[in-house]
């Protein structure tokens, strides 16, 4: 019996990849449209490889995204990002994914959802539909098409590339999005002291900047803040304590009722990141990372690992976190101009910025800008069970 085909784009963002799809592709019913996607990616795998579907077996790789014109006369595309589990039958709806945001643009006028300027750049108006948020692409464009090839490069990315300029507006967040985390800072502090039974008091800072993020010190953890990989994926304990962490940080940021919850059914937000003052390294590309090319080392757990790179909105809550003051990385980055981060995480160096100004005393992050690339990597079609057709359910 022949399988059911779907329309599809499989495209690089950022130190991401993931399958893209036009949003009318697949079936409005949000379980028949999960089981399917499942599907594609290849999970749940209790193999931990995909080796029966187009996911990659990590974070950075088991990704989907959904776009369609915008019902918003500001916007041109509605942009919706899942977050695939590999060995749960569960997909994570309730973040963006920043990397991924920067493959959007070029999606967006590849399928004629935007029309692009004959040269130049192509300026693409995004709504984020996981958290309610816009955000502006800047595409460059050649023969009213797409320039993919170029020399702006990547740390995490083999090849260099055209490099996209994202617009991260109002990062901080606002009150009127599906699930309101009571702006920037859910509890009203950049600090704050957090129990989490079985371990300890951890001092966090816990902010809503694109995505819901944690920050703590590295030392808290009884890290350095410079390590890779394999140092934290490899130590269990380590893995459960931080998850710990982040589930009870999430109940306090009122994300959720329980930490079980954030655990079983939030696994892609929000995310926790450690950080510390520059400390020298080899990265995972064998380049040596000196202390005085950064201001600061960051490292973010990505559903349940050490990511290999930094996320984009991990790198888009790093810029708002140091522009404000108080905040765990504005202490550490305190005297450095908030416009021009730059920090380092285990593929290298990345600079990110953020514009921040005071309104009746209390600060506010209007803007967080960073520069990313994106390529097309296949497109066509992929299959899934027929079972799973929508004119046979």
């Amino acid at each position: 019996m022949a399988q059911y085909k779907i329309p599809a784009v499989y495209m690089r963002g950022g130190t991401s990849k993931g399958v893209f799809f036009r949003a009318d592709s697949l079936p409005a019913d949000p379980v028949l449209r999960d089981q399917i996607l499942l599907r594609v990616i290849g999970s749940p795998d209790p193999y931990e490889k995909h080796i029966d579907g187009m996911g990659g077996a990590t974070s950075s790789t088991s990704k989907l995204v959904l776009v369609g014109p915008s019902s918003r006369p500001d916007c041109d595309v509605d942009y919706l990002f899942g977050a695939a589990s590999i060995e749960k039958p569960v997909i994570d709806w309730s973040g963006n994914c920043g990397n991924l945001t920067s493959a959007v643009g070029p999606f967006a006028i590849a399928q004629g959802f935007v029309k692009a300027p004959q040269d130049g750049i192509a300026t693409v108006r995004i709504w984020q539909a996981n958290i309610n948020a816009k955000i502006i692409s800047h595409v460059p464009v050649k023969n009213g098409e797409v320039v993919e090839e170029g020399d702006f490069e990547l740390d995490g990315v083999t090849f260099p590339a055209a490099e996209i300029r994202i617009e991260f507006l109002d990062p901080g967040g606002s009150e009127d999005g599906e699930e309101s985390t009571g702006g920037m800072f859910p509890t009203g502090n950049p600090v704050d002291a957090l129990d989490v039974p079985g371990y300890d008091r951890f001092h966090v800072t816990m902010i809503n900047a694109g995505n819901p993020a944690i920050f703590i010190n590295a030392e808290d953890l009884g890290l350095l803040g410079n390590e890779m990989q394999a140092d934290v994926n490899g130590n269990a304990e380590l893995l459960k304590k931080c998850e710990a962490i982040r589930a009870h940080a999430a109940v306090r940021m009122g994300l959720a009722a329980t930490a079980e919850e954030v655990t079983t059914l939030r696994p892609h937000t929000p995310k926790l990141a450690f950080v510390s003052l520059p400390t020298g390294y080899v990265a995972s590309s064998g380049k040596t990372v000196n202390p005085k090319s950064v201001d600061i080392n960051a490292r973010i757990l990505s559903m349940g690992k050490l990511h290999h790179a930094m996320t984009g909105t991990g790198a888009v809550a790093i810029a708002v976190a140091a522009a404000i003051p108080g905040t765990i990385v504005n202490r550490l980055v305190a005297g450095k101009a908030a416009d021009q981060i730059r920090f380092g995480h285990p593929s290298g160096v990345m600079a990110v910025g953020a514009e921040a100004e005071q309104r009746d005393g209390a600060w506010v992050v209007t803007k967080a800008i960073m520069s990313r690339s994106a390529r097309r990597l296949m497109e066509g079609q992929v299959f899934v069970p027929s079972s799973l057709d929508p004119q046979r359910v």
